[in-house]
């Protein structure tokens, strides 16, 4: 996307950033700003939603799993109190159905984490049916199957015969996966 203007995020330039990953929100914020955004952040479903209630702002970046909740509950709050606000959710776990979910409750868009700030910009901004390049770095499909093996492993309560079980894998070779290192 070529450079922003202040007509390009329009009068309002409000945006709310909700993460638990507190580094990441942090850097966001600041590459946010940097692009013209006025951010405030927040850390939880609860905060996001008492941000999204006082002052709704007209573009957020949402994370779908928080340690409190699921972000969607602040999308819903959002769509309530500002029907126009541009909303994008951000996960480490993409999933199709997740995707669908976030669309449905009102999301503009769905980008899978590590995505960085010119990826959710572009998604922000990008108008109507057009859609935002495809981002620059995607996870490699490694990546992606361990992300939704450690998923699951989290969802067993860490609970390696069980985590097998669901995945239909070998609990041996579940055991090699979970000790090796994450792809890049």
């Amino acid at each position: 996307m070529a450079e922003l203007t202040q007509d390009d995020l329009g009068d309002d330039r409000s945006l709310l950033l909700v993460d638990d990953d507190e580094p990441f929100l942090k850097r966001l914020a600041k590459a946010m700003e940097k692009r013209g955004f006025e951010v405030e952040t927040a850390d939880s479903v609860a905060a996001g939603t008492a941000i999204a209630t006082a002052r709704p702002p007209a573009y957020a970046v949402v994370d779908l799993r928080l340690e409190d909740g699921n972000g969607l509950d602040v999308v819903e709050v959002l769509r309530e109190r500002r029907p126009d606000s541009r909303i994008v959710v951000l996960t480490g776990y993409g999933a199709i159905a997740t995707a669908v979910a976030a669309v449905k409750i009102g999301a503009t868009d769905y980008l899978s984490k590590p995505a960085d700030a010119t990826d959710i910009t572009n998604a922000l901004l990008s108008k109507g049916d057009d859609l935002p390049p495809p981002p620059e770095n995607p996870m490699s499909a490694d990546r992606v199957r361990w992300e939704h093996i450690q998923r699951v492993y989290e969802l067993c309560d860490r609970n390696v015969s069980e985590t097998a079980r669901r995945l239909n894998m070998h609990r041996r070779t579940l055991q090699r996966i979970l000790a090796k290192r994450s792809p890049k």
